[in-house]
């Protein structure tokens, strides 16, 4: 959910949140590092923003209950992505699990690995777990995470902002 936050436009913490200047830095800041120290490239920053753009898409979808509508999307992109369970060894590690063609581009791999780990919340009850920051002026995505399932904030920033908004509130009330 880091790099969707990260370099889609829209609102965070009550303010305009325009596309990063520099959105190779952004991007390499959301991913875990890459083995290949030249990666991302300004075009292949672009694509997995357009990837993580779709991506959003998928959870506002979620968000206002469009479950199927959300899943298909979902299964569209897998699909552009080749989205397949590949066992794979490099670098001298163990064989080990990747959700990407052997062959995809550096931008399609990640796309594709992040599409799957949303496949898995939308494909059973943590689904419920997943969606857009109630705070007014924030559409940053969450994935909540705590053990009683309430999360419904992107950050304690924005959570403490409407805290503090319903105290003023309420102090102000009459009566």
């Amino acid at each position: 959910m880091t790099l969707i936050n990260d370099v889609t436009p829209g609102e965070r913490h009550g303010r305009p949140f325009p596309p990063p200047a520099d959105l190779v830095a952004a991007v390499r800041d959301a991913v875990p590092p890459s083995r290949t120290p030249d990666h991302p490239t300004a075009a292949e920053a672009e694509e997995l923003a357009a990837w993580a753009t779709q991506l959003r898409e998928v959870v506002e979808l979620v968000d206002a209950g469009e479950v199927a509508k959300a899943c298909a999307s979902l299964n569209a992109i897998m699909r552009a992505t080749n989205a397949i369970p590949t066992l794979a060894r490099h670098d001298d590690e163990p064989w080990h699990l990747h959700f990407h063609s052997a062959h995809a581009s550096w931008s399609e791999s990640w796309a594709a690995s992040m599409a799957t780990a949303l496949a898995t919340v939308l494909g059973n009850a943590a689904i419920d777990r997943l969606g857009i920051c109630n705070a007014s002026a924030c559409d940053r995505v969450y994935v909540d995470i705590s053990r009683n399932g309430t999360r419904r904030f992107c950050s304690t920033a924005c959570q403490n902002r409407v805290k503090a908004a319903a105290f003023r509130a309420r102090k102000t009330a009459p009566g």
